[in-house]
């Protein structure tokens, strides 16, 4: 019986066998595979053998055939992702700080599956991760789980905040619980963020994922949200929503050489106008908040604000507060 089983799996091996084992500077004969399948127990023969291969091309495997030889040999030639789409891939999970060094590897040998065991080999040595700064949360990893089945399920969640001390500790915000309407998760800055209603605050809030604790989904129905409160969902999903800024429409000059960056930072559709030979302006809707300063104001003399006139005198504001440290 237990022969007639290894039987049965004769396809689903030969496809394993083609995913790990084969690719375009590594193919197999007809020959060989009937030696590989014998070392796994399963018999075949040079005629059964072709059909099978035939068998596995019919539903929908990209079998090549190749001269090895006077003999064909056979790869897997397109697969569900391509090599450079892999690197890609695992140089994301490694680089981000969202995940743990440990889930990264981890993550990265299941994307390795995804590619021939030679393949594999040159991606792991492709990709570092020792050196990447590194989330010190393990739990983020489930309490996203958590947090998303409260988002699709429409149930209030609750959780522990942190935040850290001086000492690089994390400790408690409050001792007890938010409980807050989760509405949506923001990818940011390498970072998570929910965007939610805190019953606490009584509005609209953005809590980092990885400051978060003991995340749990409760039986209790998630608020509905008033027009108002959604727009201002909307609004938290940008960065610089998060600090509460006053959407503004603030009209900015640039040098020409931080085209890139502001293109970058606005997006395509921007309508920048020449304003000299050296300059541009831009008028763009932005929230004003720290973080929008923290951005404009690392290009220092190349780049300032134009209108409105009391956006320019909170910038002259920061500044005069930034010098003060320095007197």
């Amino acid at each position: 019986m237990a022969g007639l089983s290894r039987q049965k799996q004769k396809l689903l091996t030969m496809r394993k066998l083609f995913e790990s084992k084969t690719d375009q500077d590594h193919s197999i004969t007809g020959a060989r595979l009937i030696e590989v399948l014998a070392q796994d127990g399963i018999k075949a023969e040079r005629k059964t053998i072709y059909d099978d291969i035939k068998t596995l091309s019919d539903s929908g495997l990209d079998i090549v055939t190749v001269k090895d030889g006077h003999s064909n040999a056979y790869y897997l030639g397109e697969r569900t992702f391509q090599d450079e789409e892999l690197f890609v891939l695992a140089d994301a999970v490694a680089s981000s700080r969202f995940l743990t060094k440990k889930k990264s590897q981890e993550l990265i040998r299941k994307i390795q599956t995804l590619t021939s065991e030679f393949k594999a080999r040159q991606l792991r040595r492709a990709v570092y991760v020792e050196n990447r700064a590194k989330n010190f949360n393990e739990q983020i990893y489930y309490n996203i789980n958590n947090i998303q089945s409260g988002i699709f399920e429409e149930k209030e969640i609750r959780f522990k905040y942190t935040e850290l001390n001086p000492d690089k500790k994390a400790v408690l915000k409050q001792s007890d619980y938010y409980v807050v309407s989760p509405c949506t998760l923001v990818w940011e800055n390498d970072n998570y963020y929910l965007v939610c209603y805190c019953n606490k605050h009584e509005k609209i809030c953005r809590y980092r994922v990885d400051r978060m604790l003991s995340v749990e989904v409760t039986e209790n129905d998630s608020r509905k949200l008033s027009d108002e409160e959604k727009a201002e969902v909307t609004n938290q999903q940008s960065i610089y929503g998060m600090f509460g800024g006053k959407l503004e429409s603030v009209t900015m000059q640039f040098d020409n050489s931080l085209a890139n960056v502001v293109f970058d930072k606005f997006g395509m559709n921007c309508r920048p106008r020449r304003n000299s030979e050296n300059t541009f302006c831009l008028t763009a809707d932005v929230q004003i908040a720290p973080t929008f300063w923290g951005w404009f104001f690392q290009f220092g003399s190349r780049a300032r604000i134009l209108a409105p006139d009391h956006v320019i005198e909170q910038a002259r504001g920061y500044l005069s507060e930034i010098q003060k440290n320095y007197e």
